[in-house]
């Protein structure tokens, strides 16, 4: 299939999530929001998101709006967060009531030693997540292999950015070297910046590339663009090598043409995100949630995203691995049989 077909395809994907599925399910989902009562209603709901100008804040924040909206919680706030891993984090010490984490981030979360086992449970799967490497448009930088003896951003500290990116660059044949600096790798200088730093750092000239996990377009590099002039890698020759060592998260995607202004298509690597929780959420928030999830999805896409979304019962239900809460999966036999 050619590359426009690909970019056709995942904007009528939108498309229709945007102006069909919420349509086609809103009338048996939306009486049973409407008629709930204050009883038994969290009056807080917390929900972990990520980094100012990206994508899990975006989505986090609209969730929040529509679960204040439509009653699920008295009150529903959003924290800002370096990403994935601190957003598992914020879960596994209450800090949030639900979040948004990459499936790679929490798989490995879920076997991290000392973790128990179904302490953190999915509610869904909700959109696809695209590796960025960004670098300026006026370097001469067309590959991975060019950014050898290069300075390049690699993520935020909690990010899950700052999982894959190793992983990337490890199977690019640029693996690490134990040369007593962590800072320091074979043929690439890191450094741990997250979007906002690493766009700044990027324009600078202090770094010459930019890795970033996030939605299509992230707000931060659109905006850094009409600015500075950007360019994106494909990353797609790595796929191979990247399941193949860390597993089947990982898939083949497509930036469609014009996500950002002017910039051609480009292959990247996938990853699903999760909307998750911890199992001991009760069962009635998280059937609310669910119900919101199926019933009000076109609340929960950016206006300006063009990246698929996988707001619909059988999407939801692949959680790569990751057990649904038994409401969640109770609530989705309910919607879709």
């Amino acid at each position: 299939m050619s590359t426009p077909d690909v970019g056709a395809l995942q904007l009528s994907r939108r498309n229709m999530l945007r102006a069909g599925l919420a349509a086609g399910l809103a009338g048996i989902v939306a009486p049973a929001l409407g008629a709930c009562t204050a009883e038994g209603r969290p009056g807080l709901l917390t929900v972990a998101g990520g980094e100012p100008g990206g994508f899990y804040l975006e989505f986090s924040t609209l969730l929040a709006e529509s679960l204040q909206r439509h009653g699920v919680a008295e009150r529903a706030v959003v924290e800002a967060t370096g990403g994935s891993l601190d957003n598992l984090e914020y879960l596994r010490t209450g800090r949030a009531d639900l979040a948004v984490a990459l499936a790679d981030a929490a798989s490995r979360q879920a076997s991290t030693p000392g973790a128990h086992p179904g302490e953190i449970v999915a509610l869904g799967k909700v959109y696809e997540n695209y590796v960025h490497c960004v670098v300026r448009k006026d370097s001469n930088i067309g590959s991975l292999a060019g950014l050898a003896g290069r300075t390049v951003a690699v993520g935020r500290p909690g990010s899950g950015t700052s999982l894959i990116t190793p992983r990337l660059i490890e199977v690019a044949g640029l693996a690490p070297t134990p040369d007593g600096s962590p800072a320091t790798w074979k043929t690439i200088t890191v450094k741990n910046l997250g979007l906002n730093d690493g766009l700044v750092a990027l324009r600078d000239g202090s770094v010459d590339a930019l890795f970033w996990s996030g939605g299509v377009p992230t707000a931060a590099i659109a905006a850094a663009h009409r600015d500075t002039g950007l360019a994106l890698l494909d990353l797609s020759a790595l796929l191979p090598a990247l399941r193949a060592r860390h597993g089947a998260f990982y898939d083949r995607v497509l930036i469609p043409a014009g996500s950002y202004e002017g910039m051609p298509a480009v292959w990247t690597i996938g990853v699903a995100n999760l909307l998750l929780c911890r199992a001991d959420l009760d069962e009635r928030t998280v059937r609310r949630t669910v119900e919101l999830l199926v019933g009000h999805a076109e609340e929960l896409i950016p206006r300006s995203s063009v990246g698929v979304q996988f707001l619909s019962p059988e999407s939801l239900i692949n959680t790569a691995g990751i057990p649904l809460h038994p409401a969640a999966a109770a609530a989705y036999r309910t919607l879709h049989g």
